[in-house]
């Protein structure tokens, strides 16, 4: 269905191409997962699928792509739109309409399918993917996640032969995504759609895939196989396949009914340790304090009732379903949203009320999308730009650019960077104010393994230096490895606050996979794992 002929992508000015060599087909009705870090070129690779590279990004291709026979140097996006429906790592570039219903009907108004036609399909995707409740939304009032479920949903309309997919479950939570992915599992399986995906949360899709292709690095030739085949050689490998190796299992495990079964020898050697604690410092005062909070957004009440503490040093995780209120609460705290009734204060002062040179020395929101804190045309202009807003001393931001994207030259535009590195430089220029709160939504968002990595040893350095972190997110084993306390939200309520190993061991959409697996004992991470057994006499 996909063939790529010997494809190499070079984009104007750039010191190495960001493909090269990629020479492997993709079968008819298989879903292809496609793996690598930050920058390897995987969004390129998916362009070239549909045609938007080089004909609307520009660059250079080299080879040949075709998809259903069709030469996409000579077909251009509009002449592959019938074939491939393509959602990128950014849903709000879609969308040409206002609300739910008109967006999941325009593709098709475009190709001009009947009316009847047209109705019935919307009516199936609003069932396929939960969204009949917003069918008259206006898009500006979703979450993100919603407007991600959305986005597919458009292109799902069209009923197209290939799906091309950039991080399509970047933004749901838990359930949503495991309905994302049996929907696609679905068009595979029973209508022999062919699905090519790029993702970076691994524990959640591998298990799914029919063949891997692996991305090493810019200019290295792809690897291909089946996922066992490319997980037992790739460096970035969910957390059950970690986990895996540290046991020694062999076949590796691709999915948690695989590794319980396996994991009848490591629950005995565990049996009678805890987890070794890792060092951290007693809670201070706290950073922000919200009582009976009420938000509404339009007609909708985002927040009932909310009370909330942090304190200096603690890193709070914000759960929940799409919609449940994670980011209106973190706007709320930042100051971009009044309250209703109830009270808010941060480092103390009322947000809202507060000027937004005073409220920046208290806290620090990096939004899910990271673009809207870039404006300058370089990196080095935006981290000379953050020092100068910061008053802090030259070259502080660009030092924290280094440690959290490692390798990414000063002149390069923030619209070059992919998802995951603007996130990086979007959280330098805030950390460069060094806040006493820092609020993230959505942080790791794009972010490969290694970067998360990164990304949690900068946040746990920041909680021992005593600043208080808040961070929305869906992904449940950033919270495990990073967050001290878990509040759940749903439908602008609280209902439940605690200490992390409390909340997400007792809720199956919540828990890591490690806790999945091992069962006993608060296991959440493989460190603990590895940490205990390496401890043990």
């Amino acid at each position: 269905m996909i063939r790529f002929a010997d494809v190499s992508v070079t984009y104007s000015g750039a010191a190495a191409p960001a493909l090269h060599g990629v020479d492997l087909t993709v079968p008819e009705g298989e879903l292809c997962l496609l793996v690598g870090g930050s920058g390897t070129g995987k969004s390129t690779l998916l362009g070239t699928v549909g045609g938007l590279v080089p004909h609307f990004t520009g660059g250079t291709l080299h080879g040949r792509v075709t998809v259903a026979g069709r030469d996409t140097r000579t077909h251009k996006p509009r002449e592959l739109a019938d074939v491939v429906g393509t959602v990128g790592q950014d849903p709000l570039a879609h969308f040409v309409t206002d609300t739910v219903e008109d967006e999941l009907a325009y593709g098709m108004e475009s190709l001009g399918l009947p009316p009847e036609v047209m109705r019935r399909r919307v009516e199936e995707t609003l069932d396929l993917l939960g969204l009949a409740a917003l069918r008259d939304r206006p898009i500006a009032e979703l979450s993100g996640g919603q407007r991600q479920r959305v986005a597919i949903g458009s292109v799902l309309t069209v009923h197209p032969r290939v799906l091309v997919l950039d991080e399509p479950t970047s933004a749901l939570d838990p359930g949503a995504a495991e309905e994302v992915l049996a929907v696609l599992q679905r068009l595979v399986h029973d209508l022999g759609t062919t699905v090519l995906l790029a993702e970076h949360r691994l524990e959640r899709v591998v298990q799914y895939a029919d063949q891997v292709i692996w991305l090493p690095g810019p200019g290295e030739p792809p690897v291909t196989g089946t996922p066992a085949e490319v997980m037992a050689r790739s460096p970035m490998v969910p957390p059950v396949v970690e986990l895996g190796r540290v046991a020694g299992w062999s076949p590796l495990p691709l999915s948690i009914r695989d590794a319980r079964r396996a994991a009848g020898p490591l629950r005995e050697r565990l049996a009678g340790l805890a987890p070794v604690p890792r060092p951290r410092p007693a809670p201070g005062d706290p950073v922000a304090e919200a009582a009976g909070l009420v938000v509404r957004r339009g007609a909708l009440e985002a927040l009932c009732g909310v009370g909330l503490t942090v304190r200096a040093g603690e890193a709070v995780a914000l759960m929940g379903r799409n919609g449940a209120g994670k980011s209106t609460l973190l706007s709320t705290l930042a100051g971009l949203h009044e309250p209703a009734s109830g009270t808010v204060r941060v480092g103390g002062l009322v947000p809202h009320r507060s000027r937004p040179r005073d409220l920046v020395r208290k806290v620090g929101l990096v939004p899910q999308e990271p673009r809207d804190l870039l404006y300058a045309d370089t990196v080095a202009a935006e981290c000379a730009a953050a020092d100068q807003d910061a008053q802090a001393a030259p070259g502080t931001c660009r030092t924290l650019v280094a440690q959290l994207l490692p390798g990414v030259a000063d002149d390069v535009h923030p619209r070059d960077l992919s998802e995951g590195q603007r996130l990086a430089l979007a959280l330098a220029v805030v950390l460069t104010a060094r806040p006493p709160l820092l609020l993230l939504d959505e942080p790791t968002r794009g972010l490969d393994y290694p970067a998360k990595a990164r990304l949690v040893a900068e946040l746990r350095r920041l909680t021992a230096l005593g600043h208080g972190i808040v961070l929305a997110t869906h992904d449940v084993e950033l919270a495990a490895e990073l967050a001290d306390r878990v509040v759940v939200l749903a439908d602008g309520e609280v209902v439940a606050d605690g200490p992390t190993a409390d909340v997400v061991v007792s809720s199956p959409a919540f828990a890591p996979q490690v806790a999945k697996v091992v069962g006993e004992g608060p296991w959440l991470t493989v460190r603990q794992v590895t940490d205990a057994l390496e401890a043990r006499p």
